[in-house]
């Protein structure tokens, strides 16, 4: 079976200046770090950003933002990353914000191949401007379009050599939506095994969605950094309370 597996320096190839590029990143955490840590090296800029949120400065997409290459990011907010906010206000970062049920849903149009949707959602507020308005038994929708991208950034748990992702969790968060959203996709890992090694159902995205498949160099992070630091912090706590 064809094996996935590839260098870092093999997915960068793929990914250049102007590029729409989706990003599996929950607020900062499950994001494929290494990967973008590659893009800072290289250079790439001019980026038009699909992510969840901006991330912290120093955490995932967040990173790509401090460093002044996405000049465009379409999200459901900011507030975690003040230097987003900061360009935005100053005019060097043009920020489309999409209420998040209707951004995880035009993320699946794109990747189902569907025209686009209708919600109610946004009617009579800022969201509704330059979009399509219809009625239907007296009550009116959006249309809202899909969103569709050059390159899906995905960080996942394990992959097999085949392309299988799985996912521990909820480190799913947007990573299985955008996989099926872009013309070519990447999965940063935690650990390659081989192919038999995951069990059907344990597979989240099968192998042919999958371009090529990286295993992380760095420090292993099967659990969210901070989630780790807030649940040691929790377990301090109830020792003290003993």
């Amino acid at each position: 079976m064809l094996s996935k597996v590839a260098t870092l320096e093999a997915i960068l190839e793929h990914i250049h200046d102007g590029q729409t590029i989706m990003f599996g990143d929950w607020h900062g955490q499950f994001a494929p770090d290494e990967i973008i840590d590659g893009m800072l090296e290289k250079g790439v800029k001019d980026i038009t950003a699909i992510a969840v949120s901006a991330g912290y400065p120093g955490q995932g997409v967040g990173k790509l933002v401090v460093a002044h290459r996405i000049k465009r990011i379409i999200t459901t907010h900011i507030g975690l990353n003040p230097e987003a906010l900061k360009q935005m206000l100053a005019g060097e970062l043009d920020v489309e914000f999409v209420p998040q049920g209707t951004w995880a849903e035009r993320v699946r149009c794109g990747g189902a191949g569907i025209g686009g949707f209708l919600t109610p959602t946004g009617v009579g507020t800022s969201v509704e401007e330059g979009k399509q308005k219809i009625t239907i038994d007296d009550k009116e929708y959006l249309l809202e379009l899909p969103l569709h991208a050059d390159v899906s950034l995905v960080k996942a748990t394990k992959a097999d050599t085949a392309g299988n992702l799985y996912f521990r969790m909820n480190s799913r968060a947007t990573n299985t939506t955008i996989a099926y959203a872009a013309d070519f996709v990447a999965a940063e890992v935690e650990e390659i095994v081989p192919v038999g090694n995951l069990s059907p159902e344990d597979i989240a995205v099968p192998a042919p969605i999958i371009d090529m498949v990286y295993e992380r160099r760095g420090e292993k992070r099967y659990i969210c950094p901070m989630w780790k630091k807030a649940m040691a912090k929790v377990q301090a706590k109830a020792q003290e309370r003993k």
